[in-house]
């Protein structure tokens, strides 16, 4: 379109930096002129705007999309949606590759009907990094991080080839190869730009339009990239799939929560237990679906790592970003990770010129609610043992784990019997273990491998801990996996790595392990006293999540944890040991040493802060991305050409998303009829109870069914693994080994049956929900699920809805739902219903073998009333009210569309 027909073109402006250049803007100050409401906007929100307005084509966006933003309250009711063009999309391996997958089929489709295939390219860059794969098999030795790697890429040749594949087929997209580091770590310090700028002239204006660097990304935890100024948040697969193919990412206007920091931490708290009560704070608030925008003098003065820290936080207090405004430390944080002088130039001088610059103090911006918080308020603390919201007091955790040993269940307790705590149960080979022991300590996960402040301190506390004499023992199985290689680099240099290493603390991994389920297995003797004896062990990370059978399918205490919390945790060995009173452990000549022994000071740590910001290291690392990827990466062949020809794989399988697919839609009547209960759920199940994660058993029919395929158990790998091969994952749909469907009855003590198991209707047969899901589809018959508060709490995963979706589930009614997941049941044509207040599933008295009808007469519309009829197996029915939660316009065209993937195949090829 040309500029003259912009409908803002008025708004278009130049900006000149420090030397001289000047470059072009869609200028919010402009903005303003019409719209005074502007300069009151939160800055996170303003950001959006200059994208709304900079891509207003009377199309996707339209004027009044501007308008509408630009004027937004604080506190005003929230159904208008925005329709947000973002700069890029950032993927990890896991979530990448059936996405891949998705526009490799897409191509199929293409070929098939005689179009180009060239028709599906991403039309914003994508950024894939492989962080996801790696295991901890090996550890606590020199060898660890390359033996661990050889095992990554035998396991993971068949993925890896596809995404070479992936990289010659389509311009836009590229890969950062295994052993970089975490995709947030990667994309903080090398993928984000601060500002782009198009390759257009624009009217008169010879110069290129400047815009502000924004992202979605396919892991809940991209937030982490507000801690520099981004407008950026974790998507389904799903959602980035349509970014990515130029479709806006839509969401309703949201609140935006001010949060006020004042004063700083105090001595010996950490960047981690600030997080830690931000989210408890936060949670306690109900933030779900709202932006949080820190300001204030506190926030002033926190480091960019720290910022990154919280931010990396938001998907566990459920906000979409937890957002930090530009100002001159994330200048410092550019320049001190090798961007270029001229990349910063234009990025100062572009946020001056919009007005975007600084943190904000009290009452300068207009919030939705303001939360505050003294930073000489925090404690050292640690999460758990569940639930990365539950946060405790380091004094407290030995009595809060002693009184969740013998709670029941319903409390989150452990349901054992007091007299067993203290109790010694020894392994086949004399090995003591107890309740609360830790048996895994890992230095993990994105949260605080970003933050040199909490891995100085490690450091140091390793320095002291064997100074003093301190060990951990053998069978504890300790990690360091850093989220970028620069975090080596650093301990390197600082003197630090020989002393974590002397602790069991080696170098296993560049990538998201512990965190996600990739800890690898337990010794077999360990597994066995563990299960044989119903014990209650422990996991202490530096992690962000911590649900029920994430870290280790037998460790069902897991506390989150700053990197030094970690180290002190295993040198102590059981979660009992009080820190703030007993010793840490017994030293030369038997002398009891206590962590304020071996805690370092803030000085200690900032004295050796220099080493961790070194521009020339940060550059020469990156630049091994395309020129030194790694002899085991550039082993890796890809198939060639525009088109995937599908080898025999089980890790890569032709998606089915297509089967069938039509230039028209086939739209039949929304709403569901004659269906039976799949599951009936309690609150908070997570994404990770639903989609398939961690290890395979063999048991389990995704085990089965590899081995009816000839892979034999030690070659199963991990169910994210195999994200590209549907068979296996549908497989593992609701299939966790924690995940409690209460349609089957409990147990004489009233303890819960777990695992992915139903009451096949009408016989009441007790079958894996995977077998009954086949053989109801089989028999035409739809599927529901009914749940409690939060369903779908968790990571963004994109199986969770396409699992759904393969196994004949036609819709999910619930008391509430988490962001994502909800949107991602829409965008595979599941209908996502919730409870009016006071109703559940529970109160209403379903058991699970009544018949289930979802009525949506009329016209089908945003958040409208559904009916929900209920026949009971004695033929009594009776009807409630529901509210349908499609909540934008555009969602009810994808739902129409039978997915969004379809809506957009049907619309490139069109194009």
């Amino acid at each position: 379109m040309p500029n003259s027909q912009h409908a803002f073109a008025s708004t278009l402006s130049e900006f000149r930096t420090a030397s001289g250049r000047t470059g072009s803007y869609y200028s919010l100050p402009e903005l303003a002129r019409q719209h005074p409401n502007v300069k009151r906007l939160p800055v996170s929100l303003r950001i959006v705007l200059e994208s709304v307005l900079r891509n207003c084509d009377g199309q996707k966006v339209a004027p009044e999309h501007v308008t509408q933003l630009a004027n937004w309250a604080p506190n005003a009711a929230r159904n208008e949606e925005i329709p947000f063009v973002v700069a890029r999309v950032v993927l990890q391996d896991f979530t990448g590759v059936p996405l891949l997958a998705d526009l490799a089929a897409m191509r199929n489709v293409a070929a098939a009907q005689g179009k180009n295939p060239k028709a599906i390219e991403p039309l914003v860059p994508v950024d894939l990094v492989v962080d996801h794969s790696v295991m901890i098999d090996h550890y606590g030795s020199k060898k660890a991080l390359d033996l661990n790697m050889k095992l990554e890429f035998e396991r993971n040749r068949e993925r890896y080839e596809f995404m070479k594949w992936g990289m010659q087929a389509f311009d836009t997209f590229g890969v950062v190869p295994p052993g970089f580091g975490i995709v947030h770590q990667v994309n903080l310090e090398y993928l984000a730009r601060g500002v782009h700028k198009t390759g257009k002239k624009t009217g008169k204006r010879a110069g290129q339009v400047y815009y502000p660097d924004s992202l979605v990304g396919t892991d809940s935890h991209t937030t982490m990239i507000n801690g520099i100024g981004v407008v950026g948040w974790g998507v389904g697969g799903i959602e980035a799939e349509a970014g990515m193919l130029g479709q806006p990412v839509y969401f309703l206007t949201p609140d935006v929560v001010g949060f006020e920091l004042s004063g700083r931490l105090r001595e010996g708290v950490t960047a981690t237990d600030l997080v830690l009560t931000v989210t408890e704070i936060l949670r306690q608030a109900k933030v779900v679906g709202k932006f949080v925008e820190f300001f204030g003098e506190g926030t002033a003065s926190l480091s960019v790592p720290d910022r990154a820290t919280i931010a990396n936080m938001a998907p566990e207090y459920g906000a979409t970003m937890g957002f930090f405004p530009v100002d001159d430390k994330t200048l410092d944080y550019f320049r001190g990770t090798g961007r270029t002088g001229k990349e910063i130039e234009a990025f100062e001088a572009y946020f001056k010129a919009q007005e975007l610059f600084g943190i904000p103090k009290a009452g300068e911006i207009d919030y939705s609610a303001v939360i505050k918080l003294d930073l000489g308020t925090v404690t050292p603390s640690l999460a758990g043992p569940t639930r990365p919201q539950d946060r405790i007091e380091i004094g407290h955790l030995s009595g809060k784990f002693s009184e969740l040993f013998s709670k029941p269940v319903a409390e989150n307790g452990f349901n054992q019997p007091a007299e067993k705590l203290g109790q010694v149960f020894k392994t086949t080979s004399g090995l003591d273990i107890r309740n609360g022991d830790v048996l895994i300590a890992a230095i993990t996960s994105c949260t605080n491998t970003s933050n040199p402040g909490v891995l100085l301190a490690a450091g140091l506390l390793a320095k002291k801990a064997v100074e003093a004499g301190l060990k951990v023992q053998p069978h504890i199985k300790t990690s360091l996996a850093p989220g970028s290689r620069i975090v080596t680099e650093y301990l390197e240099k600082a003197g630090l790595l020989p002393y974590l290493e002397k602790l069991g603390f080696n170098l296993a991994a560049y990538g998201c392990t512990t965190c996600i389920g990739n800890a690898g297995d337990l010794a077999p003797e360990l597994n066995e006293v563990i299960t044989g004896n119903d014990l209650v062990c422990a996991a202490v990370l530096s992690g962000n999540r911590n649900f029920e059978a994430r870290i280790h399918p037998n460790l069902k205490a897991n506390f989150l944890a700053s990197p030094p919390l970690v180290v002190a945790y295993a040198i102590a060995g059981n979660v009992t040991v009080d820190l703030m009173t007993q010793p840490v452990g017994l030293g030369k000549k038997g002398k009891p040493i206590y962590l304020g022994d071996i805690w370092p000071t803030s000085e200690e740590v900032y004295a050796l802060m220099k080493y961790a910001m070194n521009p020339k290291a940060f550059k020469q690392n990156y630049e091994q991305v395309d020129k030194k990827p790694g002899k085991l990466w550039q082993a890796i062949k890809g198939v060639e050409g525009q088109v995937y020809n599908w080898p025999q794989s089980t890790y890569i399988a032709q998606p089915p998303f297509f089967q069938g697919f039509t230039q028209e839609p086939v739209f039949t009547a929304a709403g569901v009829q004659g269906a039976r209960i799949m599951a009936l759920f309690g609150d908070s199940i997570t994404t990770d109870h639903i989609s398939p994660a961690g290890s395979i058993k063999d048991s389990s029919p995704a085990g089965q069914y590899l081995l009816a395929q000839g892979v034999s158990k030690p070659d199963f790998n991990s169910y994210g693994s195999r994200r590209g091969n549907h068979e296996v994952m549908m497989r593992g749909t609701f299939a966790n080994v924690r995940i409690k469907n209460l349609m089957i009855p409990p147990k004489a003590d009233g303890s819960r049956e777990e695992g992915g198991w139903t009451l096949y209707q009408p016989s009441g047969e007790k079958r894996y929900i995977y077998d009954a899901a086949m053989d109801y589809i089989a028999a035409g018959v739809p599927t529901v699920i009914f749940g409690g508060e939060e369903y779908g709490t968790g990571s963004s995963r994109d199986w969770a809805a396409k699992g759904t979706q393969l196994l004949g589930i036609k819709a999910v009614v619930a008391k509430s739902f988490e962001r994502i997941h909800r949107s991602n049941l829409v965008g595979m044509g599941v209908l996502p219903l919730q409870f009016k207040t006071g109703d559940s599933w529970e109160s209403l008295g379903l058991k699970g073998d009544e018949l289930i009808d979802i009525r949506l007469e009329g016209e089908l519309k945003p958040q409208r009333e559904a009916t929900l009829v209920v026949t009971r197996a004695d033929g009594s029915r009776f009807e409630r009210a529901l509210i349908l939660r499609i909540d934008t316009p555009i969602e009810v065209e994808y739902y129409r569309h039978g997915g969004i993937l379809p809506f957009v195949l049907r619309q490139l090829l069109a194009a």
